[in-house]
């Protein structure tokens, strides 16, 4: 019997949960990928600009990554060590340190988690209260921290949580700088100084009603949020707020870091230098690992305060080592930032093209667009409100067409590039003619 990507969709569906999200988008079985591109059981190949939602920085299969992985396996080293160390955990944490910027290097602790992004959240979280000893945390609407009950309290997306009941209490929520649809509606850069403004009086004014948390969290470009970067001064002022109160500051990098925004962490550009940053996705170089990289004035833990089975992943250290060591090298960076530029400057001309664009935001290769309906009301911006229809049959049309992007944002109306960080410009330009030609195909539908 010849198998079939209709054939393992149906057994998927008769066999796992409805919880299961890509299939029902890509209805594809896969069997080989390297580089940027992935092949299904039927022999067709897609140009895969989603990579393990930013898991894979070098593609599929990396030629180096793999090796080492092969290496490790055939060497008979331990495998799976729990928190005990080895000679690929050392040289991972010496990695890890030599990438920070230098205020931090020689200050930090590293915490390793059970594998997932969500699990780093919930360690740095429980690291602050017990630092602290408060309870209270602060987060960023729009922001994306995991999906965990402790990381899901911290998400803003409503759809995630409107089912579950009772998620972790003393979450405060505030305006983060978005500014094609600016929270005061005001936009570009007063509205930034409004949204830091606001958030420092909050802060230190008495009758505010929110009392003094155990950490802020945010991430320096949201990314399941609509793919929108804090402005510098914004960070900027965030740092100075939380270092004058003694709040500890913590970053998610867990999709903008490790390269991916043209600096190897998000926060970088604006020169901050944060209490706690979170580590996963790309940093275990295609592999599940995650860590919370914290300024020792934090480290309060007593020994098993924090555990998990899956935190030795030995593979994951030896395959990030490759990469991280790879990704932090300036002239990659500065690859990134090209690429990335270039893809910008593309989609912003293909938006002044079409009706159905709004906006093009993002830094290096974490880059979004977002769609609008033309015809539809406004928002208090003026601009027309976000269209996830739209943005839908763009994402179904581009997998017709072989190109595999994800959606988030408000209403899922922001299809986000999360390609591999070294993809080539053959590819790229690739990607630019599927996409321009299914935007203009939707937006003619529009008109």
């Amino acid at each position: 019997m010849t198998q079939t990507n209709e054939y393992f969709i149906s057994r998927q569906s008769d066999f796992e949960s409805s919880a299961r999200s890509y299939p029902r988008k890509f209805p594809f079985a896969l069997k080989k990928a390297k580089g940027s591109w992935v092949e299904d059981v039927e022999g067709n190949r897609y140009l895969d600009f989603l990579c393990g939602a930013g898991t894979l920085a070098l593609g599929h299969n990396d030629d180096e990554v793999s090796k080492a992985m092969v290496d490790l396996i055939t060497s008979d080293a331990p495998l799976h060590t729990l928190d005990l160390t080895t000679p690929v955990k050392d040289r991972f944490v010496e990695t890890v340190i030599s990438i920070l910027p230098e205020e931090m290097r020689n200050n930090v602790k590293i915490q390793f988690c059970s594998p997932s992004g969500t699990d780093a959240t919930d360690a740095a979280i429980k690291l602050c209260k017990t630092a602290t000893g408060r309870g209270n945390v602060i987060a960023f609407s729009g922001g994306y921290h995991g999906m965990g009950h402790g990381a899901l309290a911290l998400t803003g997306n409503h759809n995630a949580k409107k089912s579950v009941q009772n998620l972790m209490p003393g979450v405060q929520f505030m305006p983060y700088p978005y500014s094609y649809r600016c929270p005061f509606g005001i936009g570009g850069e007063k509205g930034a100084e409004a949204c830091g403004a606001y958030f420092e009086r909050m802060l230190k004014d008495p009758e505010s009603g929110v009392t003094l948390p155990a950490a802020v969290i945010i991430e320096p470009i949201q990314g399941e949020g609509g793919v929108i970067p804090a402005p510098k001064g914004f960070l900027q002022t965030v740092r100075r707020v939380t270092k004058e109160l003694g709040i500890p500051l913590i970053v998610d990098e867990i999709q903008c870091g490790i390269g991916r925004s043209g600096d190897f962490f998000g926060f970088q550009e604006s020169g901050i230098i944060p209490d706690v940053i979170l580590m996963s996705k790309a940093a275990g170089g295609s592999q599940p690992l995650s860590i919370v990289v914290y300024d020792k004035s934090l480290d309060k833990w007593t020994a098993g305060a924090h555990a998990g089975t899956f935190r030795g992943n030995q593979l994951a250290m030896a395959a990030g080592t490759v990469l991280m060591r790879r990704v932090s090298q300036p002239e990659f960076l500065e690859d990134v930032r090209r690429k990335g530029a270039y893809l910008k400057t593309a989609l912003e001309a293909l938006k002044d093209e079409v009706s159905i664009i709004g906006d093009v935001r993002g830094r290096g290769l974490m880059l979004g667009i977002e769609f609008i309906d033309p015809n539809g009301k406004k928002d208090i911006m003026g601009n027309p409100e976000p269209s996830g229809e739209i943005a839908a049959t763009v994402q179904r049309l581009c997998f017709e067409n072989h190109l595999v992007m994800e959606k988030g944002g408000r209403n899922g109306s922001v299809m986000r590039c999360l390609c591999a960080l070294n993809v080539s410009m053959d590819d790229i330009s690739t990607m630019l003619s599927i996409f321009s030609s299914v935007v203009r195909k939707v937006n003619a539908d529009h008109a």
